[in-house]
């Protein structure tokens, strides 16, 4: 939910002095175990939710999702923040399992990681549930989605 992320990330700092990235070996451990997901049958569905006109941050993920993400078998949409007024969000990102466990990513102001949190609250999966399916309806598959 945030416009950018872990901008000290070296794959970043690589993307933007123009190298090439194979994002399934950059992220190999990430790609390995989604792929082991979906291949088992688990969905595993990202949605992401963007300022537009995206900030280099995001086109930096965006260009890297068809080939990690994706091509692992995770389905990822996208949402503009200006379809999102309306949708009660939670105020970290997340990562919803079953319905029952929330993994909470908290970030600095400059969008490094400073800890993951898990939280078993029926109240807190349920408003992240909520939120999610809110905006995974709304969102555009990634395939279809034209960042500005």
């Amino acid at each position: 939910m945030r416009d950018a992320y872990m901008k000290s990330d070296p794959a970043f700092i690589d993307w933007r002095a123009g190298k090439s990235l194979d994002p399934a070996e950059r992220w190999a451990d990430w790609h390995t175990l989604v792929t082991a997901a979906t291949s088992r049958g688990v969905e595993v569905r990202r949605a992401r939710i963007a300022s537009t006109p995206i900030s280099e941050y995001i086109r930096f993920e965006y260009e890297v999702t068809e080939g990690l993400n994706i091509a692992a078998g995770e389905q990822v949409r996208w949402l503009s923040r200006r379809e999102a007024t309306d949708i009660a969000l939670p105020g970290n990102d997340f990562w919803l399992f079953d319905a029952q466990l929330v993994l909470v990513n908290h970030f600095d102001g400059e969008g490094e990681n400073l800890e993951r949190e898990l939280n078993e609250s029926p109240e807190s999966a349920k408003l992240c549930e909520t939120a999610f399916d809110a905006v995974w309806r709304r969102a555009t598959p990634h395939a279809e989605f034209r960042p500005l």
